[in-house]
This record gives C-alpha cells, sequence and structure tokens, in this order.
C-alpha cells in the first residue's frame, strides 16, 4: 500500500501548477476608480459589463448570459440559504442516527474502551449529520462546490487568487478574535456588573429588569465594543439571567429576533463598530459625528420602543418569571466551577478590557491584533485560578460562517448592483436593502451600494437605514447573528428555527424602519 502512495502523491502534486507569490504578476483586471485591482478572472467587475442603460431585468439576463458562472455561482448560494432553512431537519436526523448507533452497541465494552479517558465510540454518519446541521457550516459547506465550478469555468490559478488574495477574510478573523475575549470570565462578569446597575435600579434585578437592561444597553455598547463583542456579551447574560429560566417558546423567540434587531441598529453610534456601516464609512466620508446624528439618535429610539413593545407584551410572562426566581440555590443542585461566583481581582478584568480594546483598535490589522491574543493566551494561563476554559467553538464556527459568506458574497454582485441602481425612491430601496439584507449579510448590500457611482446622500442613507433594520430578519443578516445563535441555540432545541426567528423579527424591524423613515 505505501509502495502505492508515493506514485499518487506525486502524480497529484505534478497536477498542481507553481504559482507565484502574490503582487509578481499582472491583476486579471487593473484598479479602476472605485474598483481595486483583482488578481482572478471572477467575478467579473461590475463596470467592464457595460449595460447601464439596459432594464433592469435585461441587465441581469445579459450578464447571465456574459458570463454564464454568475448563474451556477448564484444558484449554488440559493442552495445554501435554502439549506439553512433545513439545518433543523438534518440535526434531529442527526440525534436519531446517534441513538440508533447507541443503540446497537455492544453491551460489553471493547478493550480499548476500558482504558483511561478513552472517546465513546462515534457514529460517522451522525456527526456528518449533525455538521450538515450546523447552520454556521453551511456556507462554507457551499463554498465547495462553488469553487469546484470555479475550478471548472476558469482553472485553478484563478481559484487560488479568488481565494488567497481577492477575498478579504480580516472581517472573520477579527470576530473569532473579539468573541474569545468577549466571552472570557472577567469580561462577562464586568459587563454583568455594570448591567446589574442598570437592572437594580429600574427593576430591583427582577427577569424584568434584566431583560430590559441587557436589550437596551448591551446593543447600545456595541457601539464601542463592536457588535460582535455586544451580541456574545448580550447572549451570554440572557442565557444566563433570562432563557435559564424557561420562558416560553414564543417569548423566547420574540426576545431572540429583539437581540438581533437591537444589536443590528445599535452599533451605528459610531463608524467601526458595525460591520455594514465600516464597509463603506471611507468612501462615503462618514466620521462617528455623522454617524450619531443622522444614525444613532434614531437606532437608540427605535431600541427604547421596541423593548417597550415587547415589554408591553409579554409583561405578564416576565412577572411570572420573578415568581418563579429564587437567590437561594438549590443544595441538591451542583456549583460548577464554570458558573462559581468568586471575585475576581479588579487588575486581571483591566487586563482583559485592555486586550479588548487593543483588538478593537487594531481592528483592520490582523498581525498587531493577532499577536495581542497570543498574549492573552498567555495571560489566561497565568491567571488560571480566575479564568474559565477557553471558548473556541462558536467563535470558530462563526468565523468560518464569515469567511463563507465572504467567497459566496464576492459572486453575487451582477445582480445585486442592477437593482440598487434601477431608479428605486428611497422608500422602495430602504425596503428593498432591508428584504436583500434578509438572503445577504448586511455589510455586503452596503459594500455593494459604495460601488455604484453617483449615489445621492439621500439614497445612501436609504440603503443603510435598511440594511441595519432587515439585520435581525435570519442569522446570515448581520455578522454577530451567528455569535448569538452559537451562544443560545441549545435553549431552542438545538437549532433554531428560521421561520420563527423571521416572525420575531418582523415587529422590531417595522419599528426600526418607522423611526428611520418617519424623523428623517
Amino acid at each position: 500500500m505505501k509502495s502505492l502512495l508515493l506514485p499518487v502523491l506525486a502524480v497529484l502534486f505534478s497536477l498542481v501548477p507553481v504559482q507565484a507569490s502574490p503582487g509578481t504578476e499582472a491583476p486579471a483586471y487593473a484598479a479602476t476608480a472605485g474598483q481595486p485591482a483583482q488578481m482572478a478572472h471572477f467575478p467579473r467587475p461590475l463596470p467592464s459589463y457595460a449595460d447601464q442603460q439596459l432594464p433592469l431585468r435585461e441587465r441581469i439576463e445579459s450578464r447571465a448570459g456574459a458570463e454564464p458562472f454568475n448563474l451556477v455561482a448564484s444558484v449554488i448560494f440559493l442552495g445554501a440559504i435554502l439549506h439553512t432553512f433545513l439545518a433543523g431537519f438534518f440535526a434531529k436526523w442527526a440525534h436519531r442516527a446517534e441513538a440508533q448507533f447507541h443503540a446497537r452497541q455492544p453491551e460489553a465494552p471493547s478493550e480499548a474502551a476500558t482504558l483511561a479517558g478513552a472517546p465513546r465510540a462515534v457514529s460517522f454518519k451522525a456527526t456528518v449529520l449533525h455538521y450538515l446541521g450546523e447552520v454556521e457550516a453551511i456556507f462554507m459547506i457551499w463554498a465547495i462546490p462553488l469553487l469546484l465550478a470555479a475550478l471548472y469555468f476558469f482553472g485553478h490559478h484563478d481559484v487560488t487568487y479568488f481565494v488567497g488574495v481577492d477575498c478579504d477574510f480580516r472581517e472573520a478573523l477579527f470576530v473569532v478574535i473579539i468573541m474569545t475575549i468577549s466571552a472570557s470570565r472577567p469580561v462577562v462578569r464586568f459587563a454583568e456588573q455594570c448591567l446589574a446597575v442598570v437592572a437594580h435600579r429600574i427593576g430591583k434585578g427582577s427577569p424584568a429588569a434584566w431583560w430590559l437592561s441587557v436589550l437596551t444597553v448591551a446593543p447600545v455598547l456595541g457601539s464601542v465594543i463592536t457588535e460582535p463583542a455586544a451580541m456574545t456579551i448580550g447572549a451570554l447574560l440572557l442565557a444566563r439571567r433570562f432563557y435559564d429560566e424557561h420562558p416560553g417558546k414564543v417569548f423566547a423567540y420574540a426576545t431572540l429576533g429583539l437581540l438581533f434587531v437591537n444589536i443590528s441598529v445599535g452599533g451605528v453610534l459610531t463608524n467601526f463598530a458595525a460591520p455594514p456601516v465600516l464597509m463603506v464609512a471611507a468612501k462615503w466620508d462618514w466620521s462617528s459625528g455623522f454617524m450619531l446624528t443622522h444614525f444613532g439618535w434614531r437606532a437608540v429610539l427605535a431600541i427604547l420602543l421596541s423593548n417597550a413593545v415587547y415589554f408591553m407584551i409579554f409583561r405578564g410572562q416576565l412577572k411570572a418569571m420573578g415568581h418563579r426566581q429564587s437567590d437561594d440555590p438549590d443544595p441538591a443542585q451542583p456549583i460548577f466551577w464554570t458558573n462559581r461566583e468568586d471575585a475576581i481581582p479588579y487588575k486581571v478584568t483591566l487586563v482583559h478590557l485592555a486586550f479588548l480594546g487593543w483588538t478593537v483598535l487594531t481592528n483592520h490589522f490582523p498581525p498587531l491584533y493577532l499577536g495581542g491574543f497570543l498574549f492573552f493566551i498567555g495571560f489566561l494561563q497565568a491567571t488560571a485560578q480566575h479564568q474559565n476554559p477557553l471558548q473556541l467553538r462558536s467563535p470558530l464556527l462563526v468565523g468560518f460562517f464569515l469567511a463563507g459568506l465572504v467567497i459566496h458574497g464576492r459572486c453575487q454582485g451582477w445582480w445585486l448592483e442592477p437593482i440598487l441602481s434601477s431608479g428605486l425612491s428611497e422608500m422602495q430601496l430602504l425596503l428593498g436593502a432591508a428584504a436583500l439584507t434578509a438572503f445577504n449579510d448586511n455589510a455586503l448590500i452596503t459594500f455593494l451600494a459604495s460601488q455604484v457611482p453617483g449615489l445621492g446622500d439621500s439614497l445612501k442613507y436609504a440603503i443603510m437605514a435598511g440594511a441595519i433594520a432587515g439585520g435581525g430578519l435570519t442569522v446570515i443578516a448581520n455578522a454577530p447573528n451567528p455569535a448569538g445563535q452559537g451562544i443560545l441555540k441549545g435553549y431552542f432545541g438545538g437549532n433554531i428555527n428560521p421561520f420563527g426567528l423571521l416572525l420575531a423579527a418582523l415587529l422590531p424591524t417595522a419599528i426600526v424602519i418607522g423611526c428611520f423613515v418617519l424623523t428623517h
């Protein structure tokens, strides 16, 4: 067998062409005004179509005919979206397959299974099905057929440069690091203590007070510590202070939808914290002062109104949760190490906040925040008695999701750009951006809008308002949403129903749109 392996590997490696290092070859498309240089021959830059005078339908048909890969890429993207709605089906199938597998296992353990620390037998079929049921993994799974299609249409050289040079994965990497630091015990405890002050002032620490404080303060904090960090902290605190109290299914989904919408709009008080703002702030010359005066106060108003409406709807359930709550721990229930309440030295907390700040400040420079993260891991080792185990699974899955979305998103501009530049009114553009955001990351919507020449200030406002308003409709609508799903999905049977989330987010989304339209 080994004698066959080496020749096979030699043949495979001989098929891989030796690539010149990026920057030593001429790009496939040179840089133009508003369009950076592109190394791969796909996707075609939007100005290269030269079809601006055609009606919307004809433009899309023309681009599909001129570049057949466009249609293939979008069909694959549609498959990924449909897969996200079927994630729950795969998860249930995986649980059944796992139960059947263990039911077939012999009662007498094998010799290997009797060894100390031996893992439990694993069903390969169930594991694959579990993976197909992970929403965060779906877009990267579907990136495989996309890249295979690109390999067929363009070849290995272009696929290599598309993934290795043209796609920007900095946001995905940044989210992994910021989520990991934000989920550390000192940062979560610090945020909890800050929100506890608000909760005790407005309702003496009741579940209703915690519910209001987390859904109000955490989203607004996202404008300072970034939306991914705000989502991580908000979801963790809701898990402990709300979902552990076993709310009803409708209330549980309503709170999730409200969290997603509030986080999406809460990061727009500055120009660096929300991904859809970050994508256009430099090109459109939007400063933090501009964001605060044009979007920030409207976002805060929308958050307060949405919270008030849902509070009035579910106040009975919140009151009942308050009666069920007891401050005395159940002596029959063990206290786990990760749930201990001992104090954390303030110096340890300050160092964690410093690492969080460093990551935010250097978010455009991966070598700097990656270096800081390595020092952060060392600090965790040195202060292990005050820490919980490092949680990397959820951040890595979210980063995986965003990376897949970047790969797919770069191939969808051929049909998105004509829609955004088809002469729609401000209201049509706002509602269209909100609807498109449900099927694409809102940062992608605003980025594509920034590529449309001659876009007026009022249309820019409409696109941004729609993009952030629709950021809570689906898991893929806003980059931090997968972080919240990864933390909270255990309270929804292991998978969040996309239709349940959509219905829960419709009312706060409508309130956000109303605030941005009626006050403009």
